[in-house]
């Protein structure tokens, strides 16, 4: 397949052009991609470590949640944080469009997994006589494959038109990564039909599960009068930790591809919430609240340093 680009690189201006700026971002962004990745394949590690959570679906769909939060954070962070330590910052066209595939293929699994997540809550709390037999390892495996499925056909369906698009003119991206309204802007051609297919294609599946999300919770929220004191501070630790998380990843993706299709200068800002700070602060999230996860990864330590004094 053959697009018709002139356009060998883009210039990405990043967050900022001042060069002190830039050794903040660096310094900044360096740390918290090091903690993104170290906190989140703690929790994998961990998990996998230890049968007992490994055999819990929920703890299993926590480690994939993980798992994928490092790999979203590797597809930016690393282009972003070399990239500050330049005045001229580039990315290849097939950079560019290999960046743009990566992240939306990780974000597409990562929306349908934080539903299934709570699918799963929906049936421990509200049917929990039925938890066993209808939360089976049959069905984890039909929503993980539905995951990585679904994730890659938004993917493919998102590179095959922006494939297309001819660039012919300007090549400046003012953002610190390649992202669909900014390419859209330069693009050599009316783009308004496209435009609204990012908003169908992105925009839509925030909002559908964001919404199913919402009232997921709303009926686990109402259930929850029927259950004693403690069972509600339990179901509400948990439910407390997945809500945070889909608040700090959904609302900031509708934000950014539910409107009009637009490109402005403060979406990089708002893209730092999705991209950056949610990957960072998931592993935080669901560890400070959960008593089993903070367990488990005291007996991984306490392993660990006998290992090594063995040693």
């Amino acid at each position: 397949m053959q697009n018709q680009s002139f356009i060998t690189e883009f210039v990405l201006l990043g967050l900022s052009q001042n060069p002190n700026v830039q050794k903040i971002v660096f310094v900044v962004f360096l740390f918290g991609y090091i903690a993104t990745v170290g906190g989140n394949m703690l929790i994998v590690v961990t998990i996998i470590s230890n049968p007992t959570l490994l055999g819990s679906p929920m703890y299993f769909f926590l480690a994939f949640l993980s798992f994928l939060d490092a790999c979203f954070s590797s597809v930016i962070a690393p282009k972003m944080i070399v990239d500050s330590l330049y005045e001229r910052r580039t990315i290849t066209y097939e950079g560019c469009m290999i960046q743009l595939f990566a992240e939306h293929f990780f974000a597409g699994v990562e929306v349908i997994v934080l539903t299934a997540m709570a699918y799963d809550r929906y049936v421990a709390i509200c049917k929990p006589l039925h938890y066993p037999s209808v939360m089976n390892w049959r069905l984890c495996g039909i929503l993980m494959g539905i995951a990585w499925i679904g994730g890659f056909l938004h993917s493919v369906i998102q590179i095959l038109f922006t494939f297309q698009l001819p660039f012919c003119g300007p090549n400046i991206i003012d953002h610190f990564m390649c992202d669909l309204y900014p390419l859209l802007e330069l693009a050599c051609t009316d783009t308004h039909f496209l435009g609204f297919l990012v908003v169908a294609n992105s925009g839509f599946i925030c909002i559908i599960n964001f919404s199913l999300l919402l009232i997921s919770y709303c009926v686990i929220l109402r259930s929850l009068r029927s259950h004693s004191a403690e069972g509600r501070r339990k179901a509400l630790s948990t439910c407390g930790s997945h809500i945070a998380v889909v608040v700090l990843f959904f609302v900031p993706c509708i934000f950014v591809y539910a409107r009009p299709p637009a490109a402005f200068s403060f979406d990089k800002i708002v893209a730092i919430f999705y991209t950056i700070l949610t990957p960072l602060l998931n592993p935080l999230i669901y560890t400070l609240r959960n008593k089993e996860v903070k367990n488990a990864i005291r007996k991984l330590w306490t392993r660990l340093l006998v290992v090594s004094d063995e040693k």
